[in-house]
């Protein structure tokens, strides 16, 4: 490792150089997708990502003969801690180019960042906590990521499992034909629930946000709670959550399904940003901002990715609770196969989440990507 240096992120260079390692790292990737390099810039703030309201993070580079050849963050989350009390921090961002070297200096770095903060257990990729970019791409490498979704190459887990870290958990990506309709008997299921007149589906309301938004977090909080891994969402982050969902979506990208007159049940869905984005290699300078504006603004998205899905936890594994997912589900389906949006994704899916996996399979959703977490005793 003597040729391997490794720097703390501190100034603004170094964080321009660390929101460009993966352009060099994938340059020869036909798959990957550059994110946008403004959202990167913010998300990695501390003035603007409201997650340094209750985390803090370093960042590194790893620097060879003068150049950045890799990177990586630690991060510690007072919100997990305060749930989990398991001295686990996280590592995330990592990019590297393919050597086993470089990938050790910069996990040993977090590793020790992490130390001295206490932390007796790294767990990772998380960009910055579970509810960003969760886990590394460990199949599927011949598809472009869908919005905030990471990319990876081949030889990132090889070097990873060498640096002494071992798989915890899998998280799926699903591929989905918007296209299909429900089958019959899923179909008949739900039609069974509407027919008691107990079930009402309707779109979000930006005229009453902080109303939904509320009902949304609520649902999400409830359904997701005994997830592997679960941390809640803070004020501030529902507030960003609230701000972009107004930017970026139509009403009837989200449903709300309301269960005998009790909100029990959404769906978030987001334009796949990445697709409409993909030939301005993360720049919005000087035109890029007009062409991104205009595609999202007057075009109908190619894909859309549902990244929240939750029904209360009441209703999991009842007849009522699938016709509840179902219904949500269909409404936001058939409201996009009628602009003319053919795909989408749904992630991340719980590996031993076995109700949701069969219940996307049955609909005709088909796992096309894994997402591999790691951990390692540091102590």
């Amino acid at each position: 490792m003597s040729d391997v240096e490794i720097r703390l992120v501190d100034d603004p260079r170094d964080y321009r150089a660390f929101v460009q390692v993966p352009h060099a790292v994938f340059a020869d990737d036909p798959a990957w997708i550059a994110p946008l390099n403004f959202e990167r810039s913010q998300h990695l703030s501390p003035r603007h990502n409201p997650f340094f309201e209750h985390g803090r993070a370093q960042l590194f580079l790893a620097i060879r003969d003068g150049r950045p050849v890799g990177r990586i963050s630690a991060q510690v989350d007072e919100l997990r801690l305060a749930r989990y009390r398991d001295a686990t921090g996280m590592f995330g961002f990592l990019d590297a180019i393919d050597d086993r070297a470089v990938f050790a200096a910069l996990l040993n770095a977090a590793e020790d960042w992490l130390k001295t903060e206490g932390m007796t257990r790294a767990v990772g990729p998380f960009g910055f906590s579970i509810n960003e970019e969760t886990g590394l791409l460990v199949d599927g490498f011949e598809h472009p990521p869908a919005v905030m979704m990471g990319h990876a190459a081949p030889y990132y887990e090889g070097h990873v499992t060498a640096a002494g870290y071992t798989p915890v958990k899998d998280v799926l990506a699903y591929d989905f034909d918007n296209s299909k309709a429900l089958p019959r008997g899923l179909a008949g299921m739900l039609a069974k629930v509407k027919a008691t007149g107990d079930l009402e589906v309707r779109p979000l309301s930006k005229k009453n946000l902080d109303r939904d938004l509320a009902i949304l977090i609520d649902i999400f909080n409830d359904a997701w709670s005994d997830n592997w891994g679960f941390t809640p969402f803070s004020d501030a982050e529902i507030r960003k959550l609230g701000q972009d969902l107004k930017m970026l979506v139509e009403e009837q990208f989200i449903a709300f399904a309301i269960y005998q007159g009790e909100p029990s049940a959404m769906a978030v869905t987001l334009p796949d940003i990445n697709r409409a984005a993909r030939d301005l290699n993360g720049k919005l300078l000087p035109f890029g901002w007009l062409k991104l504006l205009s595609r999202l603004k007057f075009s109908t998205p190619e894909a859309v990715r549902l990244p929240l899905m939750g029904v209360r936890k009441k209703f999991h594994g009842t007849p009522v609770g699938s016709a509840l997912a179902m219904s949500v589900i269909d409404a936001i389906r058939t409201y996009h196969v009628g602009r003319g949006t053919q795909r989408a994704e749904l992630s991340w899916i719980l590996e031993d989440n076995l109700p949701m996996r069969r219940m996307i399979e049955a609909v005709g959703g088909t796992a096309y990507k894994t997402y591999r977490i790691f951990e390692r005793n540091i102590a």
